[in-house]
């Protein structure tokens, strides 16, 4: 993925605030060999343009509406493997940071980082080169020195999963849930799908079981 002026790196956008956006094309649009080839506003456009420009790196934001950047990288990089996803983002709790690197994601970085760095992590990745911040390698060190007690598969399920998991429970209907949620009901497949996915099971009724089972429902 070597570049020069002719070929430069082809980076994508992805977060849902549009000044983040703004500002971050505005500063890489100032680096030589680097080219921003799209934004996108939400996970699912940063999916479908990813599929249209075939960018060599992503700067992803982590906690966007609708689908979250964890599941946005993984459904990149299971269409497209060669990418460098780069999550660019405030939040360094273990919850989104240890998934989002094992859903693929190639460096992680917070939106404190300078310009420069920003521009030095692209680089690096396009060279197959990983850039971690400081603090969250520190946490991953800390997460290996320590052994790790065997998390309950539900341990992974995001706070909006898992309501949708308590309301499945209870019987209500995708759209029962939808109503209650104020959100959509293609968002409530798709959490549907994603705590199925997560839970290890194969449909709705042992999703119920499970959560009986484990506490999760009342």
């Amino acid at each position: 993925m070597d570049n020069d002026t002719e070929n430069p790196i082809k980076v994508l956008l992805v977060d849902d605030h549009e000044m983040v956006r703004i500002g971050l094309a505005a500063v890489l649009g100032t680096e030589d060999g680097i080219e921003v080839v799209g934004e996108a506003g939400s996970g699912e456009e940063g999916i479908r343009l990813a599929a249209e420009y075939q960018p060599d790196v992503i700067l992803m934001d982590l906690v966007m509406d609708g689908m979250d950047g964890i599941e946005t990288t993984r459904q990149v990089l299971k269409q497209q493997p060669q990418c460098r996803v780069i999550v660019l983002t405030s939040y360094l709790d273990d919850e989104k940071m240890y998934p989002v690197i094992e859903a693929g994601a190639f460096s992680y970085l917070l939106k404190t980082s300078r310009a420069g760095e920003i521009a030095d992590a692209i680089r690096a990745a396009a060279r197959g080169q990983s850039v971690l911040e400081s603090q969250v390698a520190s946490k991953m060190m800390d997460r290996f020195r320590k052994p790790q007690a065997q998390a309950p598969a539900h341990a992974d399920l995001t706070e909006r999963e898992m309501e949708v998991l308590r309301l499945l429970a209870q019987g209500k209907s995708n759209q029962d849930i939808a109503d209650e949620l104020i959100i959509g009901i293609k968002t409530v497949k798709f959490h549907v799908t994603n705590l199925l996915a997560k839970l290890g099971v194969e449909d709705r009724t042992q999703a119920a079981i499970y959560a009986y089972k484990n506490g999760l429902a009342e």
